[in-house]
């Protein structure tokens, strides 16, 4: 068995969208990682805009070292939701969201930048921009009824390492149309 890498994972999916010519970014832990203070994590999250005409190509190019199911990705791209693919040897899980065909999603996908996840030629990934890694860790922070520390310091990190070149404006925008203008002031007031 290989030891859990989501580093590898994410690099694995990112390679296999890219060339099937799906627009992503990675999110998550692994961004707020990069973006703020390193933790562990054993699960990648992808922001993918698949459309049918990607799945059995997708499903080809995962299958022989990931465990998947079609019929849950052709769900998710009809209902615009999300489903897992778990790497066999790795035992890692990618959570893949199929973004709503709405301006905000669409506008985080443009705003992804490509940054290096290794020192290594060829680590190369779209990683959501650290404004949406914010405004998702507060997302997620607010659906779970604001108890979860994880998410709470993968905010305050992500702010306090990037708070010189945040895009504020961008942020405070986003934090309005998603009802997060509350905690986006409460979590800058402690990293201020």
């Amino acid at each position: 068995m290989t030891p859990p890498d989501p580093i590898a994972l994410a690099l694995i999916l990112a390679r296999i969208l890219e060339q099937l010519g799906v627009s992503y970014c990675i999110g998550g832990s692994v961004a707020s990682s990069v973006y703020g203070e390193v933790r562990t994590t054993l699960d990648v999250e992808f922001v993918a805009d698949l459309d049918p005409t990607h799945v059995d190509a997708f499903v080809a190019a995962v299958e022989p070292d990931f465990h998947v199911v079609d019929e849950a990705i052709r769900r998710a791209i009809d209902d615009r939701s999300s489903f897992n693919l778990i790497h066999e040897e790795m035992l890692v899980k990618a959570d893949v969201y199929v973004p709503p065909d709405d301006p905000t999603h669409l506008e985080q996908l443009a705003r992804s930048r490509r940054i290096a996840l290794r020192s290594e030629p060829g680590s190369e990934v779209e990683l959501a921009s650290p404004e949406d890694v914010v405004i998702h860790k507060l997302r997620w922070y607010e659906m779970g009824g604001q108890v979860s520390d994880r998410q709470w310091r993968d905010v305050l990190g992500v702010l306090k390492v990037q708070s010189p070149t945040l895009d504020l404006r961008y942020l405070e925008r986003a934090a309005v149309v998603l009802g997060l203008s509350e905690l986006l002031a409460r979590a800058r007031s402690v990293t201020d």
